[in-house]
């Protein structure tokens, strides 16, 4: 069963901590409830985005840098 993880602001969604920096997670990784898989940037204030529950991380939905609104899929677990 997939589970979805969400959007909860709008803004630019980005999967490392900064650049240069490695990813907080990639596609195939295991994931634990409550573990950051990025974060959204909203004038300049940045939110954690985190997974619900533990499992593989199937696929991101928005790329990296990519516009977010409040709900929006950001990535599907399984």
């Amino acid at each position: 069963m997939s589970h979805q993880i969400i959007s909860p602001l709008p803004g630019i969604f980005y999967r490392k901590p900064g650049p240069g920096k490695d990813p907080y997670i990639n596609e195939g990784d295991t994931v634990s409830a409550g573990q950051t898989i990025g974060l959204v940037e909203i004038m300049k204030q940045f939110s954690e985005v985190r997974a619900e529950f533990d499992g593989v991380l199937e696929k991101f939905e928005v790329d990296d840098f990519g516009v977010v609104n409040p709900g929006d899929v950001i990535a599907l677990t399984s």
